[in-house]
C-alpha cells in the first residue's frame, strides 16, 4: 500500500464499491469504504452477469480464478410466447465465446459480492467498514470529510460515490454544488425514471448450467437463468405510468405480481409458479433508467448505478460500473505518478473527473439505449418493438449480424487498468483494443 497521504473514501461496498476497492489497492493508492449495511451476507436473490472485457478485469486483479469457480457460462437462448410457443432458439453466447474468447458468465449476486469481499487483501480489507451510513460530506479546496449516522467521520482527498440508484452521495454532492452556486443547472433531486418494475428470486437450479430463456408478451415478459447451483428468475411489468418516486413494494405486492405470472412458461416443462414456490429469496423493485448529467463536483465523484441506471434486461448495469472504476482509477494512478508530496489539488481532480465522464459517455449512452430496447423488445412496448422481436430479431442471420458487427465492435474497445500487468486471459477471433499490460512492465509504486 502506498504512503502517499492522497484517500479516497468510497461510499457503497456493494459490487461496483468492492471492485473500487480492488482497483484501488492494486493501483497503491489508500481508501475506506463505508457499506450502510452491517454485513456482506445480504441475500437479495438476484442475478449478476459478467462479460468477457469484466472478467479480464477481473483477471487483472487476480479475481478471475475465484469467480469463475462460482459462475456459470451463458448458453443456448429459448424465447416464448406467452402461450408457451417456441420462437426462438439461438445461441448467441457462442458467437461470443468465438469472438472474445469466452462467454457472459452468470453470478448469483451474493455470492458474487461474497467473493469480491473475501479475496480483498487483508490490509484493504480492514479498510471496508459495516454499518456507516453517510449523512453529511464537507468538501474544500484542502480534501473531503465524511459523516456517519453513528457519530464517526472520515477525512480524504475525494469521494467516490458508489452507493446506486438511490445514491446519497448523489444528494448531497447536489446539495453542495447549488449552495455554492444557486444560479447553476443541476440534475434533478430524482433523476431518474421508472416505466417498469421487476420482481426477482432465486431457487434450485432445475435446468442444465448456463440454460437461458425469455418470455414475451405484451407489457410483460420473463427472463430465466440457470446458474451452477440455483435459477433466477426476472418478471418485468410495464407501470400503469412513469414515475420518478421510490416505491417500497410490501409482500403482498410481491404475492400479487407473482400470481399474474404463475402460468408464464419458462422452459418446455417449468412455469413460473414451479420455481417461484421453491424460491430462496425474493425482491421486487422499480426499474430506474437515466443518465446524469454531472458526474462530479469538487472533490466528489460518482460511478455506477448512482449516475447511470439501466433495466437489467441486457446484464450491463454492473459491467458498466466495472468500466467506471477502471477508467477513473486509471486517472488517479496517472496523476498521481507525477504529483508533488503525493496529493492532488481540486483542479487536478476536476480535470481527472472530466476526463472520466468524457470518456465513459459514449459507451454509456450506448448500453443505455441497448438495455432500454430490450426491456421494450421483451415487453412488446408498440407495434414496431413487436415486429422487430417476435420476427425479425428471432432469425439467426440478424443475430448474428448484430453480434458480430455492432456488439464486437463496442467489446474490444473496452479499457483495461493501465497499472495491472497480466496474460492475456481470453484470446478469440476479434483482437481486443487495449493489450493487458505485459507482466514485465516496470511500475511505479
Amino acid at each position: 500500500m502506498s504512503s502517499s497521504p492522497f484517500k479516497v473514501i468510497v461510499v457503497g461496498g456493494g459490487p461496483v464499491g468492492l471492485t473500487a476497492a480492488h482497483a484501488l489497492a492494486r493501483a497503491g493508492i489508500d481508501f475506506v469504504v463505508l457499506e450502510r449495511r452491517d454485513s456482506v451476507l445480504h441475500d437479495q436473490g438476484a442475478s449478476l452477469v459478467l462479460g468477457a472485457p469484466s472478467l479480464r478485469i477481473m483477471h487483472q486483479l487476480g479475481l478471475l480464478d475465484q469467480l469463475l469457480a462460482i459462475g456459470a457460462e451463458l448458453r443456448q437462448v429459448q424465447a416464448y410466447t406467452r402461450e408457451g410457443q417456441v420462437f426462438r432458439n439461438t445461441n448467441p453466447f457462442q458467437i461470443m465465446r468465438r469472438n472474445h474468447g469466452i462467454a457472459p458468465v452468470a453470478f448469483h449476486r451474493a455470492h458474487l459480492i461474497q467473493t469480491l469481499y473475501n479475496s480483498l487483501p487483508d490490509k484493504a480489507k480492514a479498510k471496508y467498514l459495516f454499518s456507516k451510513r453517510v449523512s453529511d460530506i464537507e468538501s474544500s479546496d484542502t480534501g473531503v470529510r465524511v459523516t456517519c449516522a453513528d457519530g464517526t467521520s472520515f477525512e480524504g482527498s475525494m469521494v467516490l460515490g458508489a452507493d446506486g440508484v438511490h445514491s446519497k452521495t448523489r444528494q448531497l454532492m447536489r446539495q453542495l454544488a447549488l449552495a455554492a452556486d444557486p444560479t447553476r443547472s443541476w440534475d434533478a433531486a430524482k433523476p431518474f425514471k421508472a416505466e417498469y418494475k421487476c420482481l426477482w428470486c432465486s431457487f434450485p437450479r432445475r435446468t442444465d448450467v448456463g440454460h437461458a430463456t425469455e418470455t414475451q408478451s405484451k407489457d410483460y415478459s420473463v427472463m430465466y437463468l440457470s446458474g451452477r447451483d440455483r435459477g433466477w428468475i426476472f418478471l418485468y411489468e410495464r407501470l400503469p405510468q412513469p414515475t420518478s418516486d421510490r416505491v417500497d413494494y410490501t409482500t403482498e405486492d410481491i404475492e400479487a405480481m407473482a400470481a399474474r405470472f404463475a402460468d408464464f412458461p419458462i422452459t418446455d416443462t417449468l412455469k413460473v409458479k414451479d420455481v417461484y414456490t421453491e424460491r430462496f429469496t425474493s425482491g421486487m423493485a422499480n426499474l430506474e433508467e437515466g443518465i446524469l448529467q454531472h458526474w462530479g463536483w469538487g472533490r466528489i465523484v460518482l460511478a455506477g448505478d448512482a449516475c447511470h441506471k439501466y433495466t437489467p434486461n441486457a446484464g450491463l448495469g454492473f459491467n458498466n460500473g466495472i468500466k467506471d472504476v477502471v477508467v477513473l482509477c486509471n486517472g488517479l494512478h496517472k496523476a498521481l505518478q507525477s504529483a508533488a508530496g503525493g496529493l492532488l489539488d481540486a483542479a487536478t481532480l476536476g480535470q481527472i473527473f472530466n476526463e472520466y465522464e468524457e470518456e465513459r459517455a459514449g459507451p454509456v449512452r450506448s448500453d443505455a439505449g441497448q438495455s432500454a430496447r430490450t426491456t421494450r423488445l421483451h415487453a412488446w412496448a408498440n407495434t414496431l418493438y413487436f415486429l422487430a422481436a417476435r420476427y425479425i430479431l428471432s432469425w439467426e442471420v440478424v443475430e448474428g449480424f448484430l453480434i458480430n458487427f455492432l456488439g464486437a465492435r463496442a467489446m474490444k474497445q473496452c479499457p483495461v487498468l493501465g497499472y495491472a500487468p497480466a496474460t492475456e486471459p481470453f484470446v478469440g477471433a476479434v483482437k481486443w483494443d487495449h493489450p493487458l499490460p505485459a507482466i514485465d512492465q516496470e511500475l511505479a509504486c
